[in-house]
C-alpha cells in the first residue's frame, strides 16, 4: 500500500524559538515542514515547492511585511495562508484578509490551537469537490465547476482564495435561503468560529468585489441585517441534473 502523502507547511518567520516550536508540533502531527526566514525567500520557496499551507508572520526582516508577502503570493498561488501575529486589532485582521490571508493565529498560541487552525484551513482548501464528481453548479450568470474548483462569472474566470471559495460554495448550496451568521461560520470556518462575525463580514466583502457587477449595490449576495446572508438565484432555486448532462443547475 502506498504511503499517504504528507501535507507540506511553509513556516515564514525569523524567530528561532518559534520556528523550533512550530516545527516540533507540526512534525509530530505528520506534516512536512519547510522554513523561510524572510519574505523574499518565502515567495521563492512557495513558487518552487508549492506547499499545501503557509504560516506567515506579520513582522519580517528586510522591509517586507506579511501583508506584502501575501499579496505577492496571491499573484501566482491560491495556497492557504495563516497569519501569525501579536496584533489583534480589527484593522490588522481586515488588512490581512484583503491581502489574501485565510486565517489568523495570535501569539502566543498553544500547540492545540495551532493544529486546530492548520487542520481547519487545510480542510477548507480541499473543499467538497469530490462529493459531486464532475458536477457544475449554474446560478444565473455564475458557474462553479466543483471538480476543478473553478468559478466563472459573466464569462470571466474569477480566482478565489480557498476560504472565499468555501464560503461561496456554502451559499450556493442553499440558494434563495437565508443562512445565519452562525451557520456560515460553523460550516466554512468550523464550530469554534461561530461567534466571529467580523470574519464573515470581511470575506463577504471581498467575495462581492470578485463576483458582483457592482459590489456597492450587490445583487447576488444579499445581506439580511442582524441575521445572515442569502445567495439570490432566479426562480425557485432548486437543484436539478439535466438529462445526459453532468451539471447541477439552480433554476
Amino acid at each position: 500500500m502506498a504511503a499517504t502523502k504528507r501535507a507540506r507547511v511553509l513556516v515564514v518567520d525569523d524567530e528561532p524559538k518559534l520556528i523550533h516550536l512550530v516545527r516540533e508540533v507540526l512534525s509530530a502531527a505528520q506534516y512536512e515542514v519547510l522554513v523561510a526566514g524572510s519574505g523574499k525567500r518565502a515567495v521563492e520557496i512557495a513558487a518552487l515547492e508549492q506547499p499545501d499551507l503557509i504560516l506567515l508572520d506579520l513582522i519580517l526582516p528586510g522591509g517586507t511585511d506579511g501583508y506584502e508577502v501575501a499579496r505577492r503570493l496571491r499573484e501566482f498561488s491560491e495556497v492557504p495562508i495563516i497569519m501569525l501575529t501579536a496584533r489583534v486589532t480589527e484593522v490588522d485582521k481586515l488588512s490581512g484578509f484583503e491581502a489574501g490571508a485565510d486565517d489568523y493565529i495570535t501569539k502566543p498560541f498553544s500547540s492545540k490551537e495551532l493544529l486546530a487552525r492548520v487542520r481547519a484551513v487545510l480542510k477548507r482548501a480541499k473543499g467538497e469537490a469530490g462529493a459531486s464528481g464532475e458536477a457544475e453548479i449554474v446560478c444565473a450568470e455564475m458557474r462553479i465547476d466543483l471538480a476543478r474548483r473553478r468559478v466563472v462569472v459573466r464569462g470571466r474566470e474569477v480566482h478565489l482564495t480557498p476560504t472565499e471559495y468555501s464560503l461561496l460554495h456554502e451559499l450556493v448550496r442553499h440558494p434563495n435561503q437565508v443562512m445565519l451568521h452562525e451557520q456560515l461560520l460553523s460550516a466554512v470556518w468550523g464550530p469554534e468560529y461561530r461567534d466571529d462575525v467580523d470574519y464573515l463580514r470581511a470575506y463577504i466583502r471581498y467575495l462581492r468585489q470578485k463576483i458582483e457587477a457592482d459590489p456597492a449595490d450587490p445583487k447576488i449576495i444579499q445581506r439580511c441585517p442582524g441575521i445572515g446572508y442569502m445567495l439570490v438565484c432566479e426562480g425557485e432555486g432548486r437543484l436539478k441534473i439535466p438529462p445526459k448532462d453532468n451539471r447541477l443547475v439552480i433554476s
